[in-house]
């Protein structure tokens, strides 16, 4: 059994949005999971590129693919939704990716867990690769919300990918969480990278940013959240940390669900990302309410951030997939959160 975690809180200035603001009741086609969405503000309008799982949703059916190492659904769109308050959304009649269009390119089964970023009033997108050979992860530049250029797509195995919205001494700067399974004994021990690119194309000075020790809510893998906002006193910074307990039993639609997702906040240094000038020991946001917390959903006791956004006013919106079923938002204060990293 993995060392357990006391009961987890999240910071009293993390303000919830009482209700999910996306399910897949918003959805006009098909899709069983709506979450882990990257979410950007790009000419005027809030924008919306989420992960929809579609297909089976009956629990005899879910458990008989786990049992065979099967898909569990029939494929995965991304869809798209546009807002003009990033709280209500209106989304687009078709999906932005189908999963058929998705197959077209080699070796590849599916793209998900997008996350946004503008740069240079662009938009571009990091995602998430399966294919045939292991877990990529992918950049791409978005066109006119209909298309995506792929820029790159890394070698296995590698995922959350999330980009800063600009050059930082001439060069792009992602965050990464590659799997080093062989290097750390075989089992989830996974932790936060960080690269630089002169293009977004040829990635490289790749180091250790943050490791699974160095978070004490966590004991299996922590990696990148939201891509980071700029602040004065240093890029803001999300990550998602998670626990597990052995003995958590069923909590979702497989037949065992052990671990627990939370979000924690850092701040890195504005001329040296490489650089972590604070971060705050306890979680910014924990499982806590019943859409994060339902065992009658896919998988309970999970938040996932996957967009930021700073206000005019000082609010940043904090967007976050819960219980790997619906999308979601927090809120709270700039100077809080940066408060927070800093104490």
């Amino acid at each position: 059994m993995s060392e357990l975690l006391p009961k987890l809180t999240s910071s009293p200035i993390i303000t919830r949005y009482p209700t999910p603001i996306l399910t897949r009741d918003d959805v006009p086609y098909e899709a069983s999971l709506v979450f882990n969405a990257g979410i950007a503000k790009y000419k005027g309008k809030y924008v919306m590129i989420f992960r929809d799982d579609y297909g089976t949703m009956n629990d005899a059916e879910f458990n008989e693919r786990t049992k065979k190492k099967m898909p569990w659904f029939d494929g995965t769109h991304l869809g798209l939704a546009i807002s003009d308050d990033g709280i209500h959304w209106e989304v687009n009649k078709e999906p932005f990716m189908h999963q058929d269009e998705m197959r077209k390119y080699d070796d590849v089964c599916r793209f998900y867990d997008p996350r946004l970023t503008v740069i240079d009033d662009e938009l571009y997108m990091c995602f998430a690769v399966d294919t045939n050979h292991g877990v990529c992860g992918g950049v791409g530049k978005i066109h006119d919300l209909k298309t995506l250029e792929i820029l790159s797509i890394s070698a296995p195995d590698n995922r959350n990918m999330v980009l800063f919205p600009e050059k930082i001494n001439g060069k792009y700067v992602r965050l990464e969480r590659p799997f080093p399974v062989y290097s750390r004994g075989g089992v989830d021990r996974f932790d936060l990278w960080i690269s630089s690119s002169p293009d977004l194309r040829y990635w490289g000075d790749t180091k250790l940013l943050l490791a699974v020790e160095d978070v004490p809510y966590a004991n299996d893998k922590i990696g990148p959240a939201a891509p980071p906002i700029k602040t004065e006193k240093g890029w803001l910074t999300t990550f998602h940390a998670v626990d597990i307990d052995t003995t958590r039993g069923k909590n979702g639609w497989e037949p065992k669900w052990a671990k627990r997702y939370s979000a924690g906040i850092m701040l890195l240094d504005l001329e040296n990302p490489y650089k972590i000038i604070g971060i705050y020991k306890d979680p910014l946001m924990a499982p806590e309410s019943s859409y994060e917390t339902d065992k009658t959903a896919c998988r309970a006791n999970v938040i996932f951030p996957g967009g930021m956004i700073l206000e005019d006013n000082g609010e940043v919106k904090i967007y976050y997939g819960a219980s790997d079923t619906v999308e979601c938002l927090a809120t709270a204060n700039v100077n809080d959160l940066v408060d927070l990293c800093l104490k």
